[in-house]
């Protein structure tokens, strides 16, 4: 197993800035490929560091972050009211940026993994910039989020400024941005390989969103996770970390 080096770093989005964390295999040669994760809602880039550290240990630079207002414990700028799943997606834009900028990294083999919301913002991401991302893994992502705007503002022109939603007040932004476009556009523009990784019991997400998806990108395939629900422990943690592992190597350019 690698030493691993751990580093803060910070980004930079429209005068904002956004707190990262580097684990990077001590031993390793550069350039290296490297893997962002993206965390959920209400998260932060810290709740990732076991699988940070899991890819890193095995050869991958790895990057986990707070989104800007992403949680109530977020280390970068900004507050939930001004998050929204469009303003996430710049936040990893500009991650992807200085990622791919780093001198440790080989800039075309970076990779996105993103769980539940994080998942719908790396597959919006990895869709509007398809040349920079060499693949995508998605974990339990949340295509769900925008029927669940459509349910808690049904009218789009009269959109509370303020949401309370599991745990977090939202401002109006969140909203508006989820319910301006359809995620299921876009993913075909995004055509590279997608392993899409799920459990067979998620309520909070049903798997049919995920099965929709596998239909959707042009070249995806999907991991049926038996029995699990929102978020991977265990042995469900080790069968999903393993295949995404296996997945990225198979896929590096």
């Amino acid at each position: 197993m690698s030493e691993i080096k751990t580093e803060t770093i910070l980004f930079s989005r429209e005068g904002k800035t956004i707190v990262g964390d580097l684990y990077v295999p001590a031993d390793a040669h550069a350039p290296l490929p490297a893997v962002i994760l993206s965390h959920g809602y209400g998260g932060d880039g810290r709740g990732l560091e076991c699988d940070a550290r899991f890819f890193a240990e095995n050869g991958f630079f790895a990057c986990s972050f707070d989104f800007c207002g992403g949680g109530n414990a977020s280390r970068s700028d900004g507050t939930p009211l001004e998050m929204s799943v469009l303003t996430e997606a710049a936040d990893l834009s500009s991650v992807l940026d200085g990622v791919r900028a780093r001198p440790e990294v080989d800039g075309t083999n970076v990779f996105l993994w993103g769980a539940s919301q994080g998942g719908f913002v790396s597959s919006y991401a990895a869709a509007a910039r398809p040349e920079d991302v060499r693949a995508l893994v998605a974990l339990f992502p949340a295509y769900v989020l925008q029927d669940d705007s459509k349910k808690r503002a049904p009218d789009p022109s009269a959109i509370p400024e303020r949401m309370d939603v599991m745990g977090m007040t939202l401002g109006a932004i969140y909203h508006r941005d989820a319910l301006s476009f359809d995620i299921y556009d876009r993913l075909p523009a995004f055509t590279r390989p997608v392993l899409l990784i799920h459990g067979t019991a998620d309520t909070l997400v049903p798997i049919s969103y995920s099965e929709r998806a596998e239909k959707t990108f042009p070249d995806a395939r999907l991991l049926r996770i038996p029995g699990a629900g929102h978020g991977f422990w265990g042995e469900d943690w080790k069968t999903a970390s393993d295949a995404a592992l296996r997945f990225m190597r198979e896929n590096l350019a």
